[in-house]
């Protein structure tokens, strides 16, 4: 069965845009997110017609409100017919539950993770939020946390995903942003970690967007980083 490890970002601000990538690439050789921007510019459609041309996509929106509100946006977004949607952890257990009872509705049910901590917060954002817990027990506490409330998995930081993979064990998934390729540009990553050392380090799936959205030829940037994965 294809598995495709590789996730790519769909940062663009229209329909036009993130249709002509996926004209330059296939099913096969990756899985598409679609994030807020995107999503609030085209809507629903644009995920339909993803999902009609054969893709697997993860609706990155980040529910974040009451059970019940976050239910009924899962169970929509579940009927779009994602492969993958995320919350927000710190929403609480019973958010998650709620969003989990609203995927279980549908005939195919999508992977449901959460977001821990944004990787732009830092000790001191968290502090001012009113949160004293050292980031990295705050992360490890709100991945159990997921995984006792049912879902699939988290998104981390790659360099995470190590420490998280042992304390939460084999089955969960790790879905890791911000990954660059050895022969990408860093652009605004400070601290780059490659695919080879994402997946060494416990991760399930990879999320690249520039590198591979910005290259002249989508298709070849996929390839070189789907060999330089295969050769692990």
């Amino acid at each position: 069965m294809n598995d495709p490890r590789i996730i790519v970002a769909l940062d663009f601000a229209g329909k036009k845009q993130a249709l002509e990538f996926a004209r330059k690439t296939t099913p096969a050789q990756c899985r598409l997110k679609v994030g807020k921007e995107l999503f609030t510019s085209c809507g629903p459609a644009l995920v339909e017609e993803l999902v009609a041309a054969g893709y697997d996509v993860f609706l990155d929106l980040k529910f974040h409100d009451i059970p019940n509100t976050v239910q009924k946006a899962a169970s929509a977004a579940a009927r779009l017919g994602v492969w993958m949607l995320n919350v927000h952890a710190l929403g609480g257990s019973a958010m998650m539950r709620a969003a989990r009872d609203g995927v279980e509705i549908v005939a195919r049910r999508p992977f449901l993770i959460a977001v821990t901590v944004l990787t732009s917060m830092s000790e001191q954002d968290l502090r001012d939020s009113g949160i004293d817990k050292p980031l990295p027990q705050l992360v490890r506490q709100l991945a159990r946390n997921t995984l006792d409330s049912g879902l699939d998995g988290v998104v981390c930081s790659a360099r995470e995903a190590a420490g998280l993979r042992a304390d939460i064990g084999d089955a969960a998934l790790l879905v890791t942003p911000g990954i660059r390729p050895e022969w990408a540009r860093a652009d605004d990553q400070q601290r780059i970690v490659t695919p080879r050392q994402a997946l060494a380090a416990g991760a399930s799936y990879l999320v690249i967007g520039r590198p591979i959205t910005g290259h002249a030829d989508p298709a070849y940037a996929l390839e070189l980083i789907s060999e330089s994965i295969a050769q692990r």
